[in-house]
């Protein structure tokens, strides 16, 4: 008898990286700097420093969970080996809701940057519909446009931070940034929406069966991402704050872009839109395989319909959940808007990883290779960043994980009289 296909062992370290970077520098750089100027003014630097200290403690559990196992899921794999099924559960569909709206976030941004008015949401459409065929013709294929995106994405950020430090104003403004004029709250709230940003190397765990020696490359992958993404956010987001100044950035519809024209270099305005739209791309191809295979893993479990556990013979993609999940984004982009898929995503990220630095500070022995301080500091900061985020998006979070895990209670109760 054939055995059933599994995925393949195809991705090196530098896929890795790639894949880390192309969903963390498209996921936010182009999108969250309004929505975080707006609760914190130029205090979301400080922020920004929050939010990638609170990414840094997670990004240890993750690399620490995902030497011990290596495999597709994340941390719903981790939470179900170190804590228990329930956990586990409730990591994966809060990943998963989470990055949904993340992909409808990505796929809206880029029709923002690269479709003409009145036509974004259509462009969004076809957008979502053919990166989705690109993932079902295998991870290799995914790995190599994703280093295409990337390399796309850094030049033409590159162009704005030229543009930006080319202007008297730039420096000007820089020295006259008051971190501190915003609220404790509104900085914490700034920290939470920029943490949708940093959550891309969840990739790159959920990943785990596709990356070669799984237990030095990944941990290795998460914290190279992770440290390079939180770079390339600090020297854009002090440039459009010395730029643009706080008011303008918080009601700026594209800031990078705008930077450039304030800086008098209109003609870079196209490139940026440009390196905009692939930074979208690249952070929409890379979330859709991550969802695709955490969505096999619970699948796998019964967790989701098993239906969703095939994996394709000839691509070793699972294919049929990655086309479930473009039907799924593709009806989220008709119905959402940008920024309360920012907050919505973001609230399903932070429970997804504070279940992450639970199952880490579980480990012992061996298994171990970051102190358990970091985790509690990372649990910790991801619970106060989750009720810091807009009402909206954490009553609208806590509402549908609230919703899976009274379906798994009916799931569970149907298979248990049906066992009787």
């Amino acid at each position: 008898m054939t055995s059933p296909p599994t995925l393949a062992r195809r991705l090196g370290l530098g896929d890795a990286v790639f894949i880390g970077l192309g969903s963390m520098i498209g996921a936010g750089v182009f999108a969250a700097f309004a929505p975080a100027a707006e609760a914190a003014g130029a205090g979301l630097l400080v922020g920004l420093a929050i939010a990638g200290f609170v990414a840094y403690c997670n990004a240890a559990a993750s690399a620490q969970l995902a030497a011990a196992h290596p495999t597709s899921g994340g941390t719903y794999a981790y939470g179900r080996a170190e804590i228990g099924p329930w956990w586990g559960f409730v990591a994966g569909w809060a990943f998963i809701i989470g990055k949904l709206a993340s992909c409808a976030a990505m796929a809206i941004t880029f029709a923002a940057y690269a479709a003409p008015p009145g036509w974004e949401r259509p462009v969004a459409i076809a957008a979502v519909a053919a990166l989705a065929i690109v993932n079902l013709l295998g991870v290799t294929r995914t790995a190599q446009l994703t280093r295409v995106l990337v390399v796309i994405v850094l030049l033409a950020l590159a162009v704005v931070v030229a543009a930006g430090w080319s202007s008297t104003p730039g420096t000007e403004g820089l020295a006259g940034l008051d971190l501190w004029t915003g609220s404790g709250y509104g900085i914490l709230q700034s920290a939470g929406l920029l943490f949708f940003a940093f959550a891309g190397y969840a990739r790159i765990a959920t990943m785990g069966e596709e990356v070669r020696d799984p237990a030095k490359n990944i941990p290795r992958a998460i914290m190279l991402a992770l440290g390079l993404a939180l770079v390339v956010y600090a020297v854009v987001a002090v440039t459009v704050l010395a730029t643009l100044g706080p008011d303008a950035t918080a009601s700026a519809e594209a800031p990078l872009a705008e930077t450039a024209a304030a800086s008098g270099w209109a003609w870079a305005q196209p490139i940026v839109r440009f390196g905009a739209a692939a930074a979208s791309l690249g952070a929409l191809l890379a979330l859709i395989a991550g969802i695709g295979r955490t969505t096999l893993a619970m699948a796998r479990e019964d967790d989701l319909p098993r239906y969703l556990a095939a994996i394709h013979p000839r691509y070793r993609v699972p294919h049929r959940a990655e086309i479930v999940i473009a039907i799924v984004v593709i009806v989220a982009v008709a119905t959402v808007d940008l920024r309360g898929a920012i907050g919505f995503s973001s609230f399903g990220l932070l429970i997804y990883y504070f279940i992450a630095n639970a199952a880490a500070f579980r480990q012992r022995g061996e298994k171990r290779r970051f102190p358990r301080v970091l985790q509690v500091l990372g649990g910790v900061g991801c619970g106060i960043l989750a009720l810091t985020l807009p009402l909206t998006a954490v009553i609208g979070g806590a509402a549908v994980i609230l919703v899976g895990i009274v379906g798994r209670l009916v799931v569970l109760e149907l298979r248990r009289r049906r066992s009787l």
